[in-house]
């Protein structure tokens, strides 16, 4: 079975001077021609003219190209490898420079001058506005959702690396009062939850203890949240923010 030169153009999505070019410099004659002396590639030559593909989409020059292919003691097995070898690297490549470019977006979208290294750095490969359409949805007409667009346009990478830090030290001290068995009615998990309400205040909006209850609430009932959380923290974290806006409304 032999293919004309249109054919394999049309195969290999090249073009027909493409393939004249390659026959010219030797990088991937034809096995036959037809009587009247058309190019005719075999199996064979497709063979070739994949491998060639491969390592011109790898950025190959067509003259090393040509010494990869033509090596004696090279086997298509050994070709194969070696292209799935870079391709592998290629593609790690990529999606760490997708990465960095998504959290680049991501802190532009809020206001934050930072290098793409730097906001891989504070958000630890966490989306900051994983949750921003929907919570423009929800309460985008509200102040409080005006309030916390005012102040997070105005925050540095060092103002985001506090708040991560505060945010982890009291996640830590709260899963160690959970460690040791205090209910949620208790001071020090009213304590705890009282902080959580005044860290939102101080970053983010003035947090009433009614809007606290329904963060509560929110954090049991969306799943992400709660999957998001140690296991059992999201109902003891509500029940401690309950308890915790009773006794200051009381």
């Amino acid at each position: 079975m032999s293919y004309s030169v249109g054919q394999v153009a049309g195969f290999a999505g090249v073009t027909v001077r493409t393939l004249h070019h390659y026959d010219d410099i030797g990088l991937l004659v034809p096995s036959e021609r037809s009587r009247a002396g058309h190019r005719r590639y075999s199996d064979t030559d497709l063979d070739r003219l994949q491998q060639i593909l491969f390592y011109r989409e790898l950025g190959f020059p067509l003259d090393e190209v040509a010494v990869l292919l033509d090596d004696p003691d090279a086997d298509p097995r050994a070709h194969l490898r070696r292209q799935h070898e870079l391709l592998t690297a290629r593609i790690e490549k990529l999606r760490k420079m997708a990465a960095a470019v998504e959290n680049a977006m991501e802190a532009r979208k809020m206001g934050i001058n930072l290098t793409p290294e730097e906001k891989f750095e504070v958000f630890g490969g966490k989306d900051p506005e994983q949750y921003a359409e929907e919570v423009e949805a929800r309460w985008g007409d509200t102040e409080e959702y005006a309030e916390s667009q005012r102040r997070v346009a105005r925050y540095t990478k060092e103002d985001w690396q506090r708040i991560q830090d505060e945010a982890a030290d009291w996640d830590e001290r709260y899963g160690a009062l959970m460690a040791a068995g205090e209910p949620p009615a208790g001071e020090a998990a009213m304590a705890l939850a009282e902080e959580h309400r005044q860290h939102i205040c101080t970053w983010f909006y003035e947090c009433s203890y009614e809007l606290h209850r329904c963060l509560g609430g929110m954090y049991v009932s969306d799943e992400r949240f709660k999957d998001s959380m140690r296991p059992g923290m999201a109902e003891h974290l509500r029940d401690a923010i309950q308890a915790n806006a009773d006794r200051h409304q009381a």
